[in-house]
């Protein structure tokens, strides 16, 4: 007995120490179990998914794919790993639940090589946090959804107007008049002036973002941001570098022209509030954040995204228009029993329901941007049950959200009762995400939604928009071409003065100034 009294308290001690390891041993079993990772094709050495994935539409080849591996998946371009987030549900939880976690921006060697980290679209961290509060701001404060922002666009409308009148109702390809229209409105904010249409310097410029946006969503770029080494060997990427070179440089003369005449008790612009800004900064922790290419990057980034996706949704909504003549047909008989002959204001918008609508419509359609620029996981994240570790590269599918088969009744068809009710009243869609959501969000929203109502009621006031003589509704190609965004298949128009509105609209002051 004595022995065995001897025994207890070792043979306690063995079972707690024998507890204790099988307790160390099952937790680091389950700390190695393989976390749960986003499923996907199997990706090729090197290659990776690119066989399976056309690099001229991806964004219908990832809406495809997303239906067999679900909302949240990976595919691989080349060496480099991507998880792509599609569907409304998905999407929204991701970039507006998760704003923090999915907000970055991944800087692949394109993006870099636009901006070098500058301005406030390819940039991450403090820089870009501050240029796109100051952007914000200073938007804000010069009209941008506001009256201000309205007088300028009713201004440009005129302008527009009278370009569409010179072709007497024969048919003409409108992309780069709208293309104008839309870069004068950025062009008022950032720099004080708009150009006329006729300005050699201003033409070119557009012709170059016009090049540009096909090229950066060409399949040659496409594969230089994962085979950096292919950039000098791709005429497509030299091109586009190129075009990004002169533009830098136009903007730098305008900026440099601007600073010549500055006076910071007259900011003219968002040119001006910068450079005032600089002037009057005098820690060394603001100074940071405020030099020329900062000025210089965030104006381009400004002034390309307050240029395409507009004109180019304008566009689409001339040509929808041309191609379902009993919804134009509907449009104008809400403008003229709500409207008139006077100018549209921003707040006929509540009483113009069906065209509202339309708009709405154009913009989910037309899927201007099909995915969104591409963003990174800011930390590690759980989600929807799969593990993302922090730097992974992740592509939202806006595609998937504005075409998304649970949301939308008829996803492919051209529908405004998308945002109708059953009494005809317009409602608002949680799946209607054309500026994307969260962090990243458009900067401009509030401008683009300002211009795309003015031009589009403007024009449907003043215009009747057909196909060409001897072509029919049904023969015009509603295909888009791929870029960095969509747009029409080029394109001709008739746009026939309506008898109706000849008289009450006031006419245009045409007195503006150039920048040369």
């Amino acid at each position: 007995m004595f022995e065995d009294i001897l025994q207890a308290p070792v043979l306690l001690s063995l079972s707690g120490t024998f507890a204790t390891l099988l307790a160390i041993r099952l937790l680091l079993s389950f700390r190695s179990q393989p976390k749960l990772v986003p499923p996907g094709p199997r990706p090729l050495p090197l290659l990776g998914n690119l066989l399976q994935v056309d690099l001229k539409r991806q964004h219908e080849s990832l809406f495809s794919l997303s239906k067999t591996y679900g909302p949240v998946f990976t595919v691989y371009f080349g060496p480099k790993k991507v998880v792509v987030l599609a569907g409304s549900k998905t999407v929204r939880q991701a970039l507006i639940n998760y704003a923090e976690e999915f907000g970055d921006r991944d800087m692949n060697p394109l993006f870099y090589d636009l901006t070098e980290g500058h301005g406030i679209i390819f940039a991450n961290g403090e820089s870009w946090k501050e240029m796109r509060r100051f952007s914000l701001t200073t938007l804000r404060d010069f009209g941008m959804g506001k009256r201000l922002s309205e007088e300028k666009i009713i201004e440009e409308c005129h302008f527009l107007i009278e370009e569409f009148e010179q072709h007497k109702g024969e048919a003409f390809d409108n992309a780069k008049i709208m293309t104008f229209a839309a870069s004068n409105i950025i062009s008022a904010i950032m720099f004080g002036k708009r150009f006329e249409y006729e300005d050699k310097v201003f033409q070119d410029m557009v012709e170059r973002d016009l090049e540009s946006n096909l090229l950066a969503g060409s399949a040659a770029v496409t594969l230089y941001n994962f085979f950096p080494w292919l950039g000098p060997y791709l005429k497509a990427w030299r091109d586009l570098m190129r075009n990004m070179d002169i533009n830098k440089q136009h903007t730098r003369n305008i900026i440099a022209k601007l600073k010549e005449t500055l006076n910071p008790d007259i900011c003219r612009g968002f040119v001006d509030v910068f450079c005032t800004r600089m002037k009057n900064l005098e820690h060394e922790t603001q100074k940071l954040h405020y030099h020329d290419d900062n000025l210089v990057s965030s104006v381009i980034n400004l002034f390309g995204a307050g240029t395409d996706t507009t004109a180019k949704t304008l566009s689409w909504s001339l040509l929808y228009m041309a191609k379902y003549p009993q919804i134009q047909d509907q449009v104008q008989e809400e403008l003229s029993r709500v409207v008139g002959v006077r100018q549209v204001q921003t707040e006929d918008r509540k009483n113009l329901p069906f065209v509202n609508a339309v708009i709405h419509e154009t913009q989910r359609l037309a899927n201007i941007v099909p995915m969104a620029i591409l963003h990174q996981t800011s930390k590690d994240i759980t989600f929807q049950g799969y593990f993302i570790p922090k730097g992974t590269t992740v592509l939202p599918l806006l595609t998937s959200v504005l075409y998304d088969e649970s949301e939308w009744e008829t996803p492919n068809t051209f529908n405004p009762s998308h945002f109708l009710d059953e009494e005809g009243n317009f409602i608002k869609r949680d799946a209607f995400l054309p500026f994307s959501a969260g962090r990243r969000v458009c900067l401009g929203e509030g401008l683009a939604r300002v211009e795309l109502f003015l031009f589009f009621t403007t024009l449907l006031q003043h215009f009747r928009f057909t196909p060409p003589p001897g072509i029919s509704e049904d023969e015009l190609d509603l295909k888009p071409v791929v870029g960095f965004t969509l747009h029409p298949t080029p394109h001709r128009l008739c746009a026939i003065r309506r008898q109706c509105q000849s008289e009450g609209i006031f006419p245009p002051d045409t007195s503006s100034k150039k920048i040369n």
